[in-house]
């Protein structure tokens, strides 16, 4: 009889393999193959540290580049140093950058962050689950609250701590706390919604404001969610943003907007404060010599600071974004290799995965050297030992031969990333 435990077993198991065929491990996955990769995880465990000192914790946010060849393992990385976040009591949200999440756009990386965050120990929405640890008789709320509140200090619109206040007072308002939570969340309100509230409870008269400007919202966001996940009892927030190199497909603008954003979120600009907030980022490990070098197909080097100073909109744009150039060419990390001895390994526990999700004994592959290109990737020998397998257990008379073929960044501009965009 097939107990509960073993059918968890395969499904997991499934699940895994399934991940691995698509090319993007699973929580699954990066369990059982486990990572490689100690300097970046040592350099992240570090950067969680500082972060869980309340007392010394840096004043900006922590962050770390990581560059590797498609294949190499960028996002198996992620997963891993995700599992590692949430095992430490981080709010952990994985953001891949993306057309409808373009790196130079703040609010939309932001509510990428929050539609994507997980909490230790709970599954559902982010905010949602935010709101309800808050727990305004904790001394952790009680200094949220007085740091929200001074918004000379912290350089919040007075409607941050406005909502706040009227968010505890109307405890069982529960659609007007929903529209409260989702404003924090990166979504639209109405002003008159947090004014009456303000009015119910007394308080109109204390907190005298107008709309807010948009365009300076996301910032402000971002300082008090890290604030409020840390008052919910949480350790910080780590934000891991993947596939950057997409950059290289914007506009000369777009790419100098968005350089100045990576500072942001590495933590290199002079007076933004996030406390509480790591950030890891992957690229591909051409990305700088083909886009920002002077010698690479865009000269994003030569180029950029012109642009962004041709008119008073993004003027102030070009200090940071020549400091997010520096950091992709110079302060990335490689990931390592994997050496024969690695891949020996990692294909014996994927032959154990195999064998367990379908009850087929499979069999063991040869790993003769295949030198350092592409086809000694971790991504295209599990992918084609997968594959073999599959082919095996379903047509067992056939030999299959697999031939691969390498996949290669694309950075040529793309006009469907610039449409309803605003430069």
């Amino acid at each position: 009889m097939v107990t509960h435990s073993e059918n968890g077993k395969v499904l997991n198991a499934r699940l895994a393999l399934e991940a691995l065929r698509n090319g993007v491990p699973n929580r699954e996955a990066v369990k059982i193959l486990g990572c490689n990769q100690p300097r970046a995880e040592r350099l992240f465990e570090e950067m969680l540290s500082k972060a869980e000192d309340s007392e010394n914790s840096p004043s900006n946010a922590q962050g770390m580049m990581v560059s590797g060849d498609f294949g190499t393992g960028k996002s198996h990385l992620l997963a891993h140093l995700e599992n590692q976040a949430l095992s430490r009591g981080f709010v952990c949200s994985t953001v891949a950058i993306s057309k409808e999440t373009p790196l130079y756009d703040l609010a939309k990386v932001f509510k990428s962050a929050m539609d994507n965050g997980r909490m230790p120990g709970r599954i559902g929405r982010l905010i949602e689950e935010l709101g309800q640890s808050l727990d305004p008789e904790s001394e952790e709320y009680q200094n949220f609250f007085i740091w929200a509140d001074n918004t000379k200090s912290n350089q919040l619109h007075q409607i941050f701590p406005a909502s706040l206040l009227v968010h505890r007072k109307s405890f069982y308002d529960f659609e007007r706390n929903s529209e409260i939570e989702n404003f924090w969340a990166g979504d639209k309100i109405y002003v008159r919604t947090v004014k009456t509230g303000l009015r119910e409870i007394g308080q109109f008269k204390n907190y005298p404001f107008r709309a807010p400007k948009v365009r300076d919202l996301p910032p402000q966001r971002l300082r008090f969610m890290t604030e409020l996940i840390k008052s919910a009892g949480y350790k910080g927030w780590v934000i891991l943003l993947d596939e950057i190199e997409l950059i290289g497909q914007y506009s000369l603008l777009q790419r100098g907007r968005s350089y100045a954003e990576l500072s942001r979120w590495m933590g290199r600009v002079v007076g933004e404060e996030y406390p509480g907030l790591v950030v890891v980022g992957t690229v591909t490990a051409d990305f700088a010599a083909e886009v920002i070098s002077p010698s690479g197909s865009k000269m994003d080097r030569d180029k950029i600071g012109a642009r962004l100073e041709q008119g008073s909109r993004y003027r102030h744009l070009a200090p940071p974004a020549e400091e997010g150039m520096k950091l992709l060419e110079l302060g990335c990390i490689s990931l390592n290799p994997p050496t024969e001895e690695d891949i020996s390994v990692t294909m014996e526990k994927l032959r154990s995965v195999y064998s367990t999700a379908y009850g087929w004994e499979a069999h063991a592959l040869a790993t003769q050297p295949r030198g350092a290109g592409y086809q000694n990737r971790m991504r295209y020998r599990i992918r084609a030992a997968v594959n073999e397998w599959d082919l095996c257990r379903l047509y067992p008379d056939h030999m299959p031969d697999t031939e691969m073929q390498e996949y290669r960044s694309n950075y040529e501009e793309n006009p469907d990333l610039e449409r309803g965009s605003k430069d």
